[in-house]
């Protein structure tokens, strides 16, 4: 008899272990969730923080030699900035770099584009995007050097368009910068290994209430 109870017992045990193990499960599956939820709060919350809403974005780019080299071996080949607006219900933008290059400027020149994004306000905008979009690759030592260009949008382009999926196809100046300004240490544009992109857009004749 003795046996059987001690039997009876270690399966009560063995079931109360199997029961805490399946709740620790669920906890931890819980917990994996809300740290989820955390991370994409922070993430929108760091966008909002660091989002312009007046058609203006100026982009950082730290550890530049590290990227330009993880660029050169094909392992990272582009970066977007951060998103940014032409106002508060204004169409969404950002700026697409290679710092080694993309199409005839592969290699040689730092190639920076415009992306139109997809936006929650779209449907109450005109389309497709004309406003002049100006590059700049900002002077960090002197403030009066610094390397413009600036483009107009073709309206034909399915670039400007109204977007049908997250981004449409990048625009801009694959041949933007010339690799050997940041070679040179005289060149006011890499300073604490870092470089500064201003990319403008012309809000002047938007009317924040477009309608389509």
């Amino acid at each position: 008899n003795s046996g059987i109870s001690s039997n009876h017992s270690n399966r009560e045990i063995l079931g109360m272990l199997e029961q805490q193990r399946l709740k620790y499960i669920e906890h931890d599956k819980a917990l994996s969730r809300y740290e989820g939820m955390f991370s994409d709060l922070e993430l929108r919350l760091q966008c909002q923080e660091t989002a312009s809403y007046n058609g203006v974005l100026i982009w950082k780019i730290g550890e530049f030699k590290e990227r330009r080299k993880q660029a050169v071996e094909g392992r990272i080949l582009s970066l977007y900035s951060q998103p940014f607006y032409t106002s508060r219900y204004g169409y969404k933008m950002c700026a697409r770099a290679y710092l080694n290059g993309d199409g005839v400027g592969r290699g040689r020149h730092l190639s920076l584009f415009f992306v139109v994004m997809q936006g929650d306000y779209d449907e109450i905008l005109k389309w497709p995007f004309r406003s002049r979009v100006t590059l700049k690759l900002l002077d960090q030592v002197r403030h009066n050097q610094d390397l413009v260009d600036a483009f107009t949008p073709d309206p034909n382009s399915s670039s400007f368009q109204k977007p049908t999926s997250p981004m449409n196809i990048a625009s801009g100046c694959p041949l933007f910068v010339p690799l050997s300004k940041f070679e040179n240490p005289n060149e006011p544009y890499l300073k604490d290994n870092a470089i500064m992109i201003q990319v403008s857009v012309d809000v002047s004749d938007l009317d924040t209430t477009s309608s389509t």
